[in-house]
């Protein structure tokens, strides 16, 4: 069975921009790696250091030479990774068996492709953001026993306040996003310190279950967010992706990642992906094959812009 050429130039640039726009509710990674994209599968990381932050002797007298500053420099060398998944649409699903699946099979066959993808990028960005070892001194708690946010005498805020002073004393800018696994949110969403803040002045009948956006407001964040996402395990058992942790981070806004500021990192993305593959016709499954691939690397960047709150739970 041939494939129709014409259906193959429409469907494909259709689908690739739905991959490329695809999200899943759960997964949050990209707050703290957004994605930043590339043209060549590897290179280095350009960092910048506190240039920003220094005075300089920038008067100068008439036909003096002017004072030249030097900013970025080639950090970490990161490497893209490809992953590529395949999906079947079965003839027995079509209405015309000698047609290419229209757009709604398509999509759902790029939907199931990109689930999967995702999920791997999801658990690469919480290994990097949840390891320890990634943080300086000064840029990390492990909480035990009563400072435990589930503890009655856990001080979820004044512990995140910590966490905003050390990275700005470090990089000169205050935190703008906290991703909270979902036991950590359980945990500071029923602690007594943050009740206390939520609540003041509310009469009993206003004291509902708190919010993300109360929460919010209570650390003086624009984002926060909350990664739900689970993977199942070779028992069938559900594991949480970001475990037990929080994370507070400096991260770029969106476009300005070429601008001299430091961002706690990025998913380099070669362009134009994820991308769908040209569908095929496979004999043995009776079905139409639906491939996408993703040529990306989640990676830090800049300085110390992050801070790990470690068993909050």
């Amino acid at each position: 069975m041939a494939l129709n050429p014409s259906n193959v130039r429409v469907i494909d640039p259709i689908l690739s921009t739905h991959a490329r726009g695809y999200k899943q509710a759960t997964m949050v990674g990209h707050a703290l790696f957004p994605t930043v994209p590339v043209f060549v599968s590897g290179g280095q990381v350009l960092e910048f250091g506190k240039e920003s932050f220094r005075r300089y002797a920038a008067r100068r007298a008439p036909g003096a030479a002017t004072k030249r500053i030097e900013f970025g420099y080639l950090g970490k060398p990161y490497a893209l990774v490809q992953d590529s998944l395949e999906a079947p649409v079965p003839r027995e699903f079509m209405r015309d068996a000698s047609r290419v699946p229209g757009l709604e099979l398509g999509t759902m066959a790029v939907n199931t492709t990109m689930s999967g993808l995702l999920l791997n990028l999801e658990y690469e960005r919480a290994a990097i953001a949840t390891n320890a070892t990634n943080y300086g001194v000064g840029h990390k708690v492990a909480l035990a026993g009563g400072t435990k946010w589930s503890a009655a005498t856990g001080v979820p805020l004044t512990d995140i306040d910590t966490g905003v002073e050390a990275i700005r004393s470090t990089i000169g800018l205050r935190p703008n996003t906290l991703l909270l696994s979902a036991t950590a949110w359980k945990s500071a969403r029923n602690n007594p310190q943050v009740a206390a803040r939520i609540y003041a002045g509310l009469p009993d009948a206003d004291r509902g279950p708190i919010t993300l956006d109360q929460f919010k407001k209570a650390v003086d964040l624009p984002n926060v967010v909350v990664g739900d996402a689970m993977e199942a395990l070779d028992d069938d058992t559900f594991s949480d992706i970001w475990g037990n942790n929080a994370v507070l981070a400096y991260v770029a806004p969106e476009g300005m990642a070429a601008v001299p500021t430091p961002s706690y990192g990025y998913t380099y993305t070669m362009e134009g992906h994820p991308l769908v593959e040209q569908p095929y016709w496979e004999n043995g499954s009776k079905s139409w094959i639906y491939g996408t691939t993703m040529e990306r690397a989640p990676v830090l960047t800049g300085m110390a812009a992050g801070y790990l709150f470690q068993n909050p739970n």
